[in-house]
């Protein structure tokens, strides 16, 4: 979302995410990961039979201009791994989307498929696996493999004040980038941590206007 005339720092911002979507999407670095997305983008459950799964890793989404980042551990077998988009499809996504509307952070309440019209306003949902593992639980070096986009990202998103990790997964990795055991610069952010699911709307930090 831009306010005001595009600037030369506008344009570095949405030019380096979008290549390092494109850089994701193409991403072949965990076999493992990639087999098993691809076979559930074959087989489907059987209420998705009609969909055809995106099946392939999964891009960050949301306002450039972020305040506030959202870090889950990584996308859902029939989630966005269904939907090409994150925390769309699945109850997880439907839960923080409706509380983000609250908050005046989305402009409707619903994650339901790419083609849905959701907007996020000053925030912006990223993952630290961009591949579905198999049981929810991706390896140390599947983790590691997807540092840099993570990193990338934190780096680009200029405006962010506020970081809201789902999960323990990712909020250790946020604290290796802000420490400095993974190799990132300038943290001047709020890190805050969220364990479950069941975190009230109204709980959610509200970035400035």
């Amino acid at each position: 979302m831009l306010i005001g005339p595009a600037t030369d720092m506008d344009t570095e911002i949405e030019v380096g995410l979008r290549r390092l979507h494109e850089t994701v999407v193409s991403c072949r670095r965990c076999p493992r990961l990639i087999r098993h997305i691809s076979a559930v983008a074959r087989r489907k459950a059987p209420r998705y039979r009609n969909w055809k799964y995106w099946g392939r890793p999964l891009p960050s989404f949301g306002d450039p201009h972020a305040q506030l980042l959202i870090i889950g551990l990584a996308p859902a077998a029939h989630g966005g791994n269904r939907t090409g988009r994150m925390l769309t499809g699945d109850a997880s996504g439907d839960w923080l989307i409706r509380a983000l509307y609250e908050n005046g952070l989305a402009n409707h309440p619903h994650s339901i498929s790419v083609g849905d019209g959701l907007k996020l306003r000053s925030a912006y949902i990223t993952a630290v696996v961009r591949c579905a593992p198999p049981k929810n639980k991706p390896t140390r070096q599947e983790i590691s493999n997807c540092s840099e986009y993570l990193a990338e990202e934190l780096r680009l998103l200029k405006d962010v004040r506020v970081v809201l990790t789902l999960g323990r997964i990712a909020f250790d990795k946020v604290a290796d980038l802000a420490s400095g055991t993974v190799p990132y610069t300038d943290w001047r952010r709020t890190l805050l941590p969220s364990w479950h699911r069941i975190t009230p709307a109204d709980r959610i930090p509200r970035p400035a206007d």
